[in-house]
């Protein structure tokens, strides 16, 4: 076997003092044999490591030592071409599974596919899981075959375009609650783990996730590989649902001082974007709607521009052409936008809605769920 290092990080220090257990994977796939090869890929904190090894009538055997479990992929080489010219050849066999202390294989008559793993309780965890995702998981793949049979002209539709972003938040909200009933269910198996970090995603909501972490076994909680999360969500907690909007001041596009609490005693949307962002000025349509609909029931819209230092013309200019009559501010700061640091953003569009006494009352509000939820408290 020749394991290699794709990415080479420090490792931090939970991990270099965890314990290490061994483990071991066997498997017999078909009858394949030199130059066939199977390629295993997992991750170790910041490193993505490759093992491989060449099979012999069917089989191989992978083993090495791991602190902690890690979700990988094992990778069918079934003519020796190499890992490189497999990721270029299209569709190669493969299959998702987790490296675990303990030996268990992995055994099918003909392909990866169709494998079955025994002697391993977090893969057949991690089966019982894709079983309920089967059949959301063939609802994104029409939902994307819809999209790419699409005509250029229905592609630039905003109806069009909007049914499908519709049935795309459906998908991921089924998708979602499926994922979290299977974390309550399974709060000591280390597939709950990478549950939640899967539902973190780019912009994680410290009041979704941090009960489901609470909800996990002791030492599970402990994981090396929760730990960035947890630290990022102990900071996202003071822009949560039911904190006080942290107070700020920026300068609108006349240069004049703006404070958020100079709009208290109103609702305020509390909105984060950019001229260049393409998700933001898609959006803006939504929120130009809810502000005209709604400003005269003691609401109104707060603008926070990501934009860049030499690019203040197009900030200005989206906000004409997309009708945002609403204050904006900005330090033209990019993504060192001093108010987006404060509020820990790291991807565009966000938006927070703040209550009149200043507290946090609902995040990320966007089309539809936007106007519903002015609607329910205006």
């Amino acid at each position: 076997m020749k394991k290699t290092l794709l990415i080479t990080f420090a490792l931090s220090p939970v991990m270099l003092f965890a314990q290490q257990a061994p483990y071991k994977v066997k498997g017999s796939i078909g009858k394949y044999n030199s130059p066939a090869k199977m390629f295993m890929i997992y991750r170790v904190a910041d490193q993505s490591i490759t093992d491989s090894a060449v099979m012999k009538n069917g089989q191989f055997v992978f083993s090495g030592a791991i602190a902690e479990p890690s979700a990988g992929l094992l990778i069918l080489d079934s003519k020796g071409v190499g890992l490189d010219s497999l990721k270029t050849a299209g569709r190669p066999d493969v299959t998702s599974f987790y490296v675990e202390k303990g030996e268990y294989s992995i055994e099918s008559k003909d392909s990866l596919s169709t494998a079955v793993i025994k002697g391993s309780k977090l893969n057949t965890d991690n089966q019982l899981l894709s079983g309920r995702l089967k059949s959301i998981n063939e609802s994104f793949k029409t939902l994307n075959a819809e999209y790419q049979s699409a005509s250029a002209e229905q592609k630039g539709n905003a109806e069009f375009m909007g049914a499908l972003q519709g049935k795309f938040e459906k998908f991921t909200e089924q998708q979602n609650e499926v994922i979290k009933q299977f974390i309550k269910e399974h709060p000591a198996s280390f597939v709950s783990v990478n549950s939640i970090l899967s539902l973190a995603g780019e912009d994680p909501q410290y009041g979704e996730l941090d009960p489901l972490i609470k909800s996990l076994s002791p030492e599970l909680q402990k994981s090396a590989s929760l730990q960035p999360l947890i630290q990022s969500l102990a900071s996202l907690k003071n822009t949560s649902v039911g904190a006080t909007a942290i107070d700020f001041v920026q300068n609108d596009v006349n240069g004049k001082p703006v404070k958020l609490s100079d709009f208290k005693g109103k609702y305020v949307l509390l909105d984060f974007w950019a001229s260049w962002c393409g998700p933001c000025r898609e959006e803006n349509p939504n929120i130009v709607l809810a502000y005209n609909k709604y400003k005269g029931k003691n609401f109104t819209v707060l603008g926070v521009s990501l934009d860049r230092e030499n690019q203040k013309a197009n900030w200005l200019k989206a906000i004409e052409t997309d009708g945002l009559l609403w204050t904006q501010v900005s330090d033209l700061k990019f993504w060192n936008n001093e108010v987006a640091r404060l509020y820990g953003i790291r991807s565009i569009p966000q938006n927070y809605l703040i209550d009149p006494t200043g507290k946090i009352v609902a995040v990320n509000l966007r089309g539809a769920a936007l106007d519903k939820k002015l609607s329910e408290i205006l």
